[in-house]
């Protein structure tokens, strides 16, 4: 337990205010962390929920037109190359995939003729063979087109013609298509190298293309309660608590007495123990507090004595006394507090021997008891003799 003065004495004059105010926090601080615990801080973040995928992809087939490898009316399809006698028109057909009927696609194709030299572009033709409005049925929106492959070889002799021997053409067929999925819109282009010459011809390159769309929400998140504001409103109410049953146990505590004791502590260089004579001094000065006596002392000079006895702190200035005592006045101090009235009748053997003693009651019954001392039967306290009298 907590020994110092200060907290006797705060006890002594607030202590029901005290404990009350202590009881009041630790309630409010243990509702606080319940309230905290039970009712956790949310927020709203935004999280992947599911995916879309848009993806197209280019066909091609031909029919074969005359017997030869294949019979006559045979229908080829996504052929890695095509005879060019045998199948001289070819059947292109974008399809693209959409997770929903209502999404708008287009589908734009187009050949382009390059005139490159060193790799590099410096001339360049674009013809649109295919330019639509798909219907989509059942997630599919399909387009259709033909390309007259001889047609397409005899221009890119021409074009060879007039680039002479600056450069080399190029072919490319490129397919671009525009969606609208509802959630997300966005363009996908393919594009096809076209490898051409007087016996075949055929695709080069990826031929798909997909693009995925995250679909994102908003959702609530609950978050765990701060685990240091929960601790701390936790010891809060620990604290509280703990300081109203201190202060509880403590209680009753007597204001002078702890005040004395304050003063005793914080002035305690001045003071000494030690036996004041009941007959010191001419004149005598009763002072309103041990901090007086203190002040007297230091103005003096002289040291301030605590006779535990007589529970009294005097300094002595000279023939002239000054003191303090919780008992009261110089007089009321000279003599321990003696309750007479319970005071047993003891033998002639002196203190310590009972008059019922087994071993000595019948010659204790031939001896006449002494009467119980009175306050007039004490000695003058003024007197130098007193002690020697009592």
């Amino acid at each position: 337990m907590i020994d110092n003065p200060r907290v006797d004495l705060t006890i002594a004059k607030y202590g029901r205010s005290l404990v009350i105010a202590l009881v009041v926090i630790g309630v409010l601080a243990t509702v606080a962390t319940g309230w905290v615990v039970a009712n956790p801080d949310t927020s709203t973040t935004t999280q992947q929920v599911g995916s879309e995928t848009v993806s197209t992809d280019l066909h091609t087939s031909a029919v074969v037109t005359q017997d030869g490898l294949w019979a006559e009316g045979t229908e080829l399809e996504d052929s890695s190359v095509y005879i060019l006698n045998a199948t001289p028109v070819l059947m292109v057909e974008p399809r693209t995939s959409v997770p929903t009927d209502d999404a708008a696609v287009s589908h734009e194709l187009t050949i382009r003729y390059e005139a490159t030299r060193n790799g590099e572009v410096f001339w360049e033709e674009t013809d649109v063979i295919l330019d639509t409005n798909a219907t989509v049925e059942d997630g599919v929106a399909t387009s259709e087109a033909s390309i007259d492959m001889e047609a397409l070889l005899e221009r890119k002799h021409d074009l060879q013609r007039e680039v002479g021997g600056v450069g080399s053409i190029d072919i490319v067929l490129e397919l671009d298509t525009e969606y609208d999925i509802g959630t997300a819109a966005d363009t996908q282009t393919i594009s096809a190298p076209v490898q051409l010459t007087e016996r075949a011809y055929s695709l080069e390159g990826s031929l798909s293309a997909s693009t995925p769309h995250p679909q994102m929400d908003e959702i609530e998140v609950t978050e765990s309660a701060n685990p240091f504001l929960v601790g701390g409103l936790a010891l809060l109410a620990t604290i509280a608590f703990g300081a109203a049953t201190l202060t509880i146990v403590r209680s009753p505590v007597d204001v002078e007495a702890a005040r004395q004791e304050v003063h005793k502590r914080r002035y305690a260089e001045w003071i000494s123990h030690g036996t004041i004579p009941m007959w010191i001094g001419d004149h005598h000065v009763s002072l309103d507090s041990l901090e007086d006596v203190v002040d007297v002392a230091i103005d003096t000079h002289e040291r301030v004595v605590h006779d535990r006895q007589r529970g009294l702190f005097a300094v002595v200035s000279d023939d002239v006394v000054y003191y303090y005592s919780n008992r009261g006045f110089w007089e009321e101090t000279a003599w321990p507090d003696i309750d007479l009235d319970k005071q047993q009748p003891t033998s002639d053997l002196g203190a310590g021997f009972d008059s019922d003693s087994d071993t000595d009651s019948e010659s204790d019954s031939d001896t006449p008891q002494q009467p119980p001392l009175s306050s007039e039967d004490l000695p003058d306290p003024d007197d130098e003799d007193a002690w020697k009298q009592l």
